[in-house]
């Protein structure tokens, strides 16, 4: 359900600059049409309303407010997502919805795909779903609720991974150091900020 109404928030600046980052990383690969991967951040404390990126964003494009959508809740046995925005919301919005809920510590939501990083978790000793589930559905959201506990990364069996952080940039830098390690570990090069 969408009230078309463009999302505004000073914080969608910071929102931007991640996507690229994760985009020029390569932690939300393009396909034709979009990105896979979503982020997002808490709209207010205490609530567990978030603007996320929409549905079928290039995380490489010069990215406009409209391409983000404001989820106000969801009704989760139902699957139904209340939004406004122009675009639909990402099909994660029920995961990032639940992680909110759950973790009122957790202010961003990054949600990205590197295969060196779910070839690596146990490695990394990252904590990863028992089992593989299809990606927006309610069976992924509770596998994760299930290993959810304070984590700060996690990854989603076959699927991908989430960076959870107080702060966006908390997220972020997370992100890029389990990705440098995940790098390390595999003879992969780590592309600095400077490039």
């Amino acid at each position: 359900m969408i009230n078309r109404k463009v999302p505004e928030d000073t914080r969608l600046e910071e929102l931007k600059y991640w996507c690229r980052q994760f985009h020029r990383f390569n932690l939300a690969p393009p396909y034709k049409g979009g990105s896979y991967g979503n982020l997002s951040f808490r709209f207010k404390d205490g609530e567990d309303s978030f603007i996320i990126t929409g549905s079928r964003i290039g995380l490489k494009d010069k990215l406009s407010n409209d391409c983000f959508v404001k989820v106000l809740s969801c009704d989760m046995e139902k699957g139904i997502v209340h939004t406004y925005g122009v675009r639909e919301p990402s099909s994660e919005s029920m995961l990032h919805f639940a992680i909110y809920h759950h973790r009122k510590d957790v202010n961003a939501i990054f949600h990205g795909h590197c295969q060196g990083i779910l070839a690596h978790a146990n490695r990394l000793k990252i904590s990863e779903t028992k089992k593989e589930e299809p990606y927006g559905t309610i069976e992924l959201v509770q596998r994760v609720v299930d290993i959810l506990n304070d984590e700060s990364f996690l990854v989603m069996k076959n699927h991908g991974f989430i960076s959870l952080g107080k702060t966006m940039k908390e997220a972020g830098e997370l992100t890029l150091q389990i990705y440098k390690r995940c790098c390390n570990y595999t003879g992969t090069e780590f592309r600095t900020w400077d490039e």
